[in-house]
């Protein structure tokens, strides 16, 4: 029974997740881009923040460790990956940006390679090769002389996956104890500052803003229910099975956006999209054979 509880919530934040895609595509013709994404993160942020102060003391920053992770998220993980993400969307669909997205063990390990010194093997480089085919596959045949809107989009979105890549890789260093959830409630809000003051300062304003009932419904989702909700569900699963399982779950959101973009806009996933999907997601499996088979080796004996 643990397990089947396990699965399902597996499947629940997967879905939450992957229609958080969805949900941005449905609110950025109402929102200016980078402030839509401040935005969410000042309200989620300051819900987890809330969070955190209930369930642990270790809540506030207590030393340089903490600030410089807190720092890195915020930058990288919460601003950079989504102002890229939310700009891009303007010229892609939720589910192709969700494939993209899934790019992220991939582009981990790569610049792990390259700062941390970890080691390049031969099955990694093949890994990174279909990653990197599987999102030349997505964004579309073109020539030197023409740059689509498609192929413009999806590389705004692999500068997001980046991001977030490299934010992950640039915390790995610092030892912190701090709880998952008070540096996620502060890298949030952190981050939403600087999206604030990014999109501002590139000329958005919050009277751009058209208050419709899609757009309401749009920020709510994405604050409350695939935010704040999805991040506590992810903290139990996290505390419970670890982080190797959590990752999995991003090959889930990319079929979780697909589904809901065909229920709600009636848009179904092209080959090259699903090719691309299925390259992205063989160079994963390949880069993480050997953690895959320590990690079904622990599900069987338990």
């Amino acid at each position: 029974m643990n397990w089947v509880r396990s699965i399902l919530s597996f499947i629940i934040l997967g879905l939450l997740w992957g229609s958080s895609f969805v949900a941005i595509e449905a609110g950025l013709p109402y929102f200016p881009p980078i402030l839509f994404a401040a935005l969410r993160y000042y309200v989620a942020g300051a819900m987890i923040l809330v969070f955190a102060i209930m369930t642990t003391e270790y809540w506030r920053p207590r030393s340089y460790q903490d600030w410089l992770v807190i720092l890195i998220a915020g930058a990288f993980i919460i601003g950079g990956h989504h102002a890229f993400l939310y700009m891009g969307q303007q010229y892609i669909s939720g589910t192709v940006a969700a494939v993209i997205i899934s790019l992220g063990p991939i582009l981990t390990m790569m610049f792990a390679t390259f700062l941390l010194d970890e080691s390049l093997t031969a099955i990694r480089i093949v890994g990174l090769v279909l990653g990197f085919v599987g999102v030349t596959l997505i964004s579309g045949p073109t020539d030197i002389f023409m740059i689509t809107t498609s192929m413009f989009g999806s590389g705004l979105v692999f500068l997001a996956a980046s991001a977030f890549a490299l934010g992950s890789v640039l915390t790995r260093p610092y030892r912190t104890k701090m709880p998952v959830q008070s540096m996620q409630g502060w890298a949030m809000l952190l981050g939403a500052g600087l999206l604030h003051v990014v999109g501002t300062g590139t000329g958005e304003h919050l009277e751009a803003i058209q208050w419709t009932p899609p757009a309401i419904f749009s920020l709510i989702h994405l604050s409350l229910i695939s935010g704040a909700v999805a991040f506590l569900l992810y903290f139990k699963l996290l505390d419970q099975h670890g982080p190797a399982e959590i990752n999995l779950i991003g090959y889930f959101e990319p079929v979780a956006a697909a589904l809901l973009s065909w229920v709600i806009f009636g848009r179904l996933v092209d080959l090259p999209t699903a090719t691309g999907f299925i390259a992205i997601f063989g160079g994963f499996l390949i880069i993480k054979y050997h953690s895959l088979v320590q990690l079904s080796t622990i599900m069987k004996k338990m």
